[in-house]
């Protein structure tokens, strides 16, 4: 009773109103310094991974990168107009000398090319070149939509359309956000509706909900702080939404629980503030080891060394760190006052002679049909011990066909298909991405540019540009490449680039392809011949291929890192090898198999129409790893507070068997309601847009149920009841323990897992 955790729990119970304003204090303090300093967002340089990368830092080195660009396309309101029709003609090269002159006069812009007629003389386009990094694109555009709708209002006979990878990045932003809007007024009300059945009281369901809320408010003003150590790159508000609320409501449900348990057990014989202390040394205890789970966890995504990875990391770590503090600071605060407050009210109903229904009937309503002795006799209780009853009585073959049956679903990860999720899979609802379409249709020559950087010493600038042309002729060659080749080399002739363009769109084979002759036949025959010169292909195609390569070559490490994470967080908890083995197995199945269902539903196209996607046929590069490190963290959530159960009874001189049984049986409602809002709050993204967003919410959900209901339920009770004392190795018992009354025999052999 004196760690660390009764002691903060104790000090909030006794001085309530102190802790919540502390914490209102805390949450208010770090919206305000987050404020102040702002979020430090992700620059160019920080998403350059692979020979894409390399070469972008080489050609930035002497200002030769690529810059943003924006199409302004000019066309006729009727589609029977074309070229042919002179005053058609006139009206828009007129129109794209109105839009040149009043874009270069803006600030933001670098250039603005010659205006160029597509190849049926539809539409002029109009190109214009940005200043400053790609990143910060976006916040310039405003200023170019605005002179192209002055232009569209001087020539109303004209259509012009704007887009480009700054309009579409800020229409994904816009639409990103009206997503998360849509997800949160999903998963609240389901919240709620779901901790109203788990307490059957308004002010009980509320609590898990205002903490959460309040965590999720405090860890973005402190992710504004942290990202001037690790930078932002706009993901980090949508995890810690999703994380927050799942593991805010999780931590403070476990609690919650646990204190009604103490109450009805006690039947009004122990005070409020020993009742708090109660459930914080036992649940308590459980939300920090799980909270440090999943942050050890999560903390191995900075060993991808990517800058995404890095913000996903981070926002996920301060979110659950927050929410853990706040289980264990404010939570205990509002249990003693709500507790104080019904205590009171029972001893004015006794002091009237009204008959006193106490914390006694909320305790055989819910408490005691979680007890460890009389769950049996409730209707919840008898629920799960008939759910249990596989298990219990078959342990073997329910072992076997529970393992068999997520072993099926791993079964079509033998055709994952991993991509990196490019410009072309954003939702056609952003009117710069059908814009984008019409692009790609009138100017196929433009769909795709490949740039190959050289860097050189300056006395073989020469030698450089002659390899180029080669380099440029074998292309032209090419029917996978267009006529089209441009070489710019810098200022002291360290550094040139030759861009060549694809009419091919920048997720398909044939633009992969040109890379692939581009990188492994053309530049090794010509510029690889120049002795010292260093040399690189970038563009959105080698972005695209170069970024699922890194991962993949970062996976092992990463995936070593969390079982071991795993496995030590496991032995650390409960002093058991063969727990964190297990661990570490039921994780990787659940993970492989919620993986394996992603590839079924994501990859084909059979369930387009019913959960509202396009399939690309392969899943998001980032969506793999990302499951496997959040997933391996949130059932910690589960292992830790279903294991912490068993644990208490084997210490309290329960025998192993009846331990596992009476401990899962009683956890199981807290688990299943932690499901559930788990999974409400990761099927909420699935109505979302974005479609990496839609896989990841998808896969979490499913690895949520079949971890609550199949792993939980049905494998680690199997595994343990067929492990018997076994599953506390090493540590073996040293001595004989009493047993609890009424629970075991007092001669019961137990085994010391301490």
């Amino acid at each position: 009773m004196n760690s660390h955790t009764v002691r903060v729990a104790r000090w909030s119970a006794r001085h309530p109103w102190r802790a919540v304003a502390g914490w209102l204090v805390f949450v208010v303090l770090c919206l305000v310094v987050g404020g102040a300093v702002g979020t430090n967002s992700a620059r160019t340089a920080d998403y350059r991974v692979g020979e894409a990368g390399r070469a972008e830092a080489m050609a930035a080195e002497d200002h030769l990168e690529r810059r943003s660009t924006e199409q302004v396309l000019i066309s006729a309101r009727s589609d029977t107009v074309n070229r042919q029709n002179r005053k058609h003609e006139q009206d828009a090269e007129a129109a794209a000398g109105d839009l040149t002159a009043r874009m270069r006069s803006l600030p933001e812009v670098a250039d603005v090319a010659a205006p160029l007629w597509s190849g049926d003389g539809r539409i002029l386009m109009v190109e214009v070149a940005l200043k400053g990094e790609e990143r910060d694109a976006k916040d310039k555009v405003d200023a170019l939509t605005a002179q192209t709708a002055a232009v569209q209002k001087s020539h109303p006979r004209l259509l012009l359309e704007e887009t480009g990878s700054p309009s579409i990045s800020k229409g994904v932003d816009q639409q990103r956000g009206d997503d998360l809007a849509l997800s949160e007024m999903i998963t609240l009300p389901v919240t709620l509706v779901t901790l109203l059945v788990v307490f059957g009281s308004v002010v009980m369901a509320a609590v898990p909900l205002l903490l959460a809320l309040s965590s999720i408010a405090a860890a973005v003003g402190l992710s504004m702080v942290v990202s001037h150590v690790s930078p932002d790159a706009g993901v980090g508000t949508n995890v810690i939404l999703m994380i927050g609320l799942a593991v805010g409501v999780d931590y403070t449900l476990f609690y919650l629980k646990r204190e009604r348990e103490e109450r009805a057990r006690a039947d009004g014989r122990l005070s409020t503030e020993a009742l708090v202390e109660l459930a914080a040394a036992t649940s308590g205890r459980a939300v920090v080891v799980s909270g440090l789970a999943v942050v050890a966890s999560t903390a191995t995504l900075y060993l991808a060394s990517d800058v995404i990875f890095s913000s996903l990391a981070t926002g996920t770590i301060v979110v659950v760190l927050v929410a853990v503090a706040s289980s264990l600071t404010a939570l205990p605060a509002l249990l003693a006052a709500l507790g104080k407050r019904a205590e009171r009210r029972a001893r004015r109903r006794a002091e009237r002679g009204k008959p006193t229904r106490r914390t006694r009937h909320e305790g055989h309503r819910e408490g005691l049909r979680e007890g460890l002795r009389e769950g049996r006799e409730s209707g919840g209780g008898r629920v799960w011990t008939a759910l249990l009853r596989p298990a219990a009585r078959h342990p073997l073959a329910t072992l076997c066909v529970s393992v068999l049956a997520l072993l099926a679903l791993v079964l079509p990860l033998a055709g994952l298909k991993i991509t990196e999720m490019s410009r072309d899979t954003h939702s056609r609802e952003i009117p710069a991405m059908r814009v984008y379409d019409r692009l790609n249709e009138a100017f196929p020559e433009q769909r795709v540019q490949h740039e190959v950087v050289v860097r050189a010493d300056a006395s073989r600038a020469e030698e450089v540009t002659r390899a180029l042309r080669r380099t440029a002729e074998l292309a032209d060659a090419d029917p996978l490449f267009t006529d089209y080749s441009l070489i710019r080399t810098s200022d002291d002739h360290r550094i040139s680039v030759l861009r060549l363009k694809v009419p091919h769109l920048g997720n398909s084979d044939q633009a992969y392809d040109s890379l692939d002759h581009l990188r492994d036949d053309y530049l090794p025959a010509t510029v690889g011949r120049v002795r010292g010169a260093e040399y690189g292909v970038s563009g959105d195609v080698a972005r695209y291929a170069d970024y699922p390569a890194h991962q993949n070559g970062k996976l092992p490490l990463v995936l070593g890192a969390l079982l071991l994470v795993t496995f030590a967080m496991t032995v650390y908890a409960f002093r058991s090898v063969v727990l964190g083995l297990i661990g570490v197995v039921l994780n990787l199945l659940s993970a492989a198999a919620a993986l394996g269902l992603l590839v079924l539903v994501f990859q084909g196209t059979w369930a387009e129409g019913l959960l509202g996607f396009h399939s690309t046929g392969s899943i998001g590069s980032r969506v793999p790893l990302f499951l496997f490190v959040i997933l391996f963290g949130l059932s910690m959530d589960y292992q830790v507070f279903v294991v912490s159960r068993i644990r208490e009874a084997v210490l309290d001189g329960v025998p192993t068997r009846q331990a596992v049984l009476d401990g899962i049986r009683t956890s199981a409602s807290v688990v299943t309601s932690a499901a559930v809002v788990m999974t409400t709050v990761f099927v909420s993204f699935v109505f979302l847009h974005i479609i990496e967003m839609k896989q990841i919410g998808f896969v979490l959900a499913a690895a949520v149920l079949l971890d609550a209901f199949v792993v939980r339920i049905m494998i680690l009770p199997s595994a343990l009841l067929l492990l018997g004392d076994a599953t506390w190795w090493p540590s073996r018992a040293t001595r004989r323990a009493p047993a609890a009354p009424g629970r075991a025999d007092h001669n019961s052999p137990v085994v010391d897992v301490r």
